[in-house]
């Protein structure tokens, strides 16, 4: 079939067509969403078309198993098919850029998981296509999930109610330990052509965004150290070099005179999953840890000081953001609900024709910040702005 130019999207079909590329980790929770978000959430009407893969065995069983109607492996025949209104990129970093222009060119709305892209220069060009795709009605979003967390999006609203007073500063520790035995072998992530960067763009751009999407302020200059503790590590050739960074450690400055520090490891033994994000203001503190997603601790400071303490908000109230659509109170959610959230969001921005976020002028500018990070510590940690001006994000 032969694409127009500039394809325009149509009014939204009976039913949206979805295309979901990658079928392992990030694809086994998109996918997760998708077979779910429509059980809980009213959102429109949409069917899971196809998953793609390289391996047509491999992707096909994937398929049967996740709800998908069927599998392909060539992910550029599937773009061009007219009943796919939506393509869910889960492939790996190095392929973002590629298929998200492709398929935003194509008229296709695109889901991409973070980061944006391996490289700075991808990022923008992505950003150009989804603004070019925008003033068509074709909406383009980033996956950082932990937005969509309940707990989190509870320490947002708290903030933007001023129940904190003044943010100052902002700590975020974001640790695992799957790399901890130096025994564990290569994969893709290890490789910076693959995966651009290692804990950096891995878990690190989580730390930032919720830094940022917290504070509404935005990143100007930063401090960075990076350590790759394994330098070699088995593969299918013998030991292989490790050409990313295991753990990163960076200080940022922030507008409205906000300041946050940042680590990330993945070498942090005993850590499986830890995203701990402390906000301090004037008036009160929040300290959210992803190992207890259900739950964020809040210290009101206006309270007599007799009566200060961090209090334990067990955040499974229908009151509470996304809530409404589970279970009754005190019924835990996990880490997959955070997937569901974000499709919900996503297909509701579809639906209204209100541009989704966080947008890919999001993504970019978090790619504009792990660029500053890796240039400090190339250059012994000295202090690097963010030098590129940023594009306007969308609301959140």
């Amino acid at each position: 079939m032969t694409t127009p130019a500039h394809p325009t999207a149509t009014p939204a079909p009976p039913s949206l067509g979805v295309a979901a590329i990658g079928y392992a980790f990030m694809g086994k929770a998109h996918s997760n969403a998708w077979r779910n978000v429509a059980s809980f959430f009213d959102v429109p009407a949409f069917e899971q078309k196809v998953l793609v893969g390289r391996d047509a065995t491999a992707v096909a069983e994937a398929a049967t198993r996740y709800g998908w109607a069927e599998s392909a492996t060539d992910w550029r025949e599937v773009i061009q098919r007219d009943d796919i209104h939506i393509i869910d990129i889960c492939a790996p970093g190095w392929m973002h850029a590629e298929i998200a222009i492709a398929a935003l060119e194509a008229g296709k709305h695109v889901l991409v998981e973070k980061p944006l892209a391996n490289t700075l220069t991808e990022a923008e060009l992505m950003t150009a296509a989804a603004a070019k795709a925008r003033a068509r009605g074709v909406q383009s979003m980033i996956g950082f999930n932990y937005r969509r967390v309940p707990a989190l999006a509870l320490a947002k609203e708290l903030i933007a109610e001023g129940r904190l007073g003044t943010v100052r500063h902002v700590r975020a520790a974001y640790l695992q330990d799957w790399l901890a035995d130096d025994q564990s072998p290569m994969t893709w992530r290890l490789r910076k052509e693959t995966a651009g960067s290692g804990a950096l763009g891995d878990i690190a751009s989580h730390a930032i965004d919720e830094i940022q999407h917290l504070t509404n302020e935005t990143v100007t200059e930063a401090t960075g150290t990076l350590r790759t503790f394994v330098t070699k590590r088995p593969g299918n050739h013998g030991l292989e070099d490790v050409t990313v960074d295991d753990a990163v450690w960076a200080t940022l400055g922030m507008t409205g005179g906000v300041g946050a520090s940042v680590e990330a490891s993945r070498v942090a033994t005993g850590q499986k999953n830890s995203l701990r994000i402390e906000v301090y203001g004037t008036a009160g503190s929040l300290l959210f840890d992803l190992e207890n997603l259900n739950e964020l601790r809040f210290l009101d400071a206006t309270a007599p000081v007799r009566e200060q303490g961090f209090r334990r908000i067990l955040v499974n109230e229908p009151e509470h953001p996304y809530l409404e659509a589970w279970w009754p109170q005190g019924h835990i959610i996990g880490w997959e609900h955070s997937f569901t959230h974000q499709v919900r969001d996503f297909l509701t921005a579809i639906q209204d024709q209100t541009p989704p976020s966080p947008s890919f002028e999001d993504g970019l500018q978090i790619q504009r910040v792990l660029s500053a990070v890796e240039e400090s510590a190339a250059n012994r940690s000295v202090i690097t702005p963010v030098l590129q001006p940023i594009l306007a994000t969308q609301g959140a």
